[in-house]
């Protein structure tokens, strides 16, 4: 699977993704990971530094789902596919982690358990409903703008 231009755009702007795992009795598990990232034009990645639930998920079944959403504009992407976990000296740890360094990251290679790469086998946009009356996607910016610059305000 290709992830496309926007798809990049989307997961380099928003660094926040929402992994989906299941546990081996069948619990599901839904972690944000902020370091997740564009690993190559069909691989995400994300920095396990306090994933254990998720880490132990994958390596029982490796099947994942990772939802990224611009939560101003409401929309994103939902990727499917196959993870893998990586530990210090693999040389996928080594490469997901100079990644990660030139995406910005600072976090300590000392706190980084493992890194996880996702080959996407499929992608779909995530659209909220808001847009299904025919708002214009600058009434909804708008919008969620106020709502964030009004919670600001009063944490003052």
């Amino acid at each position: 699977m290709l992830l496309t231009p926007d798809m990049q755009r989307v997961v380099l702007q928003q660094r926040l993704g929402f992994v989906a795992t299941v546990s081996p009795s069948g619990a599901p598990n839904l972690s944000p990971k902020g370091t997740t990232t564009v690993f190559d034009d069909e691989h995400l990645v994300f920095a396990d530094v306090a994933s254990p639930n998720t880490v132990a998920n994958i390596r029982a079944n490796p099947q994942v789902e990772i939802n990224v959403v611009d939560p101003i504009v409401r929309k994103g992407y939902r990727f499917k596919g196959v993870a893998t976990v990586h530990t210090p000296g693999d040389d996928m740890y080594e490469r997901g982690l100079a990644v990660l360094r030139a995406r910005g990251s600072t976090t300590a290679r000392e706190r980084i358990n493992t890194i996880v790469v996702i080959e996407v086998t499929s992608a779909a946009g995530l659209v909220s409903p808001a847009y299904d009356d025919g708002t214009a996607e600058s009434e909804i910016v708008g919008r969620w703008l106020e709502h964030y610059d009004a919670l600001h305000r009063t944490r003052d």
